[in-house]
């Protein structure tokens, strides 16, 4: 009896009814996430939405190139609205793995833990809406994946112009903790080093030796063709 029981309850949870799951504040199945999406509760401070502001935000490492020592970014680094906007936003994961958008500081009466969320497992794309205060403020956005964030995936969200910028934003702002590559001076490391200096020296120099010499072969042959040429 006990074994049909958890029969039944393992196909009841596993069927594609039960695949994805739709709590008050969260949506989630085995691709995608979404906490705390807010599309239509106004903040205390808004007597009405201001605007409505479509932003389609990509994250994946391809947008980290333009930054130097990053690996993973999202394609835009900052975002300015007004304040009591409604934000619609397109978020597209350009990766083969794991990535967030969360925004921090909101209004914890309106949004649990003061934060929006949205996650993708891979590539593809997630939509959410979400109501900014009036406060003049700048909010974090970032991958909360250990690392990513601290790999380059930062961003700021400045509603009225914002109230500065954040620390290490790619792009926009000096990092708390700079990178460091320090090189350990080995005799080993310093042999390496001569040695790619005189190969870089020398290799030029062969280039050049062999084309003049190349040179000088083939004006000598074709002299030697014009002398033995018989006039007509």
């Amino acid at each position: 009896m006990k074994l049909k029981t958890i029969l039944l309850l393992s196909l009841f949870i596993l069927s594609p009814a039960h695949a994805a799951m739709n709590h008050s504040r969260m949506m989630m199945d085995d691709k995608m996430m979404i906490m705390n999406a807010n599309p239509d509760k106004l903040p205390q401070d808004c007597p009405k939405i201001s605007e409505n502001v479509d932003i389609t935000i990509r994250a994946g490492h391809k947008h980290a190139l333009k930054f130097t020592g990053k690996m993973f970014a999202f394609d835009q680094q900052e975002w300015n609205v007004k304040p009591c906007a409604k934000i619609n936003i397109t978020f597209i994961n350009d990766d083969q793995i794991r990535h967030q958008i969360m925004v921090h500081g909101l209004p914890g009466y309106l949004y649990p833990d003061g934060m929006v969320h949205l996650e993708l497992y891979g590539e593809g794309q997630l939509q959410a809406s979400f109501i900014v205060p009036s406060q003049k403020k700048t909010y974090l956005v970032h991958c909360e994946l250990p690392q990513h964030a601290e790999k380059g995936m930062k961003a700021q969200l400045k509603v009225d112009g914002g109230d500065g910028d954040l620390p290490s934003i790619p792009g926009i702002s000096a990092a708390v903790n700079a990178d460091s590559y320090t090189v350990d001076w080995s005799p080993a490391t310093w042999a390496a080093l001569v040695l790619c200096v005189l190969l870089g020296f020398a290799i030029p120099l062969v280039i050049i030796s062999n084309t003049a010499s190349s040179k000088v072969v083939i004006t000598k042959v074709w002299l030697y063709l014009q002398t033995r040429r018989k006039p007509k």
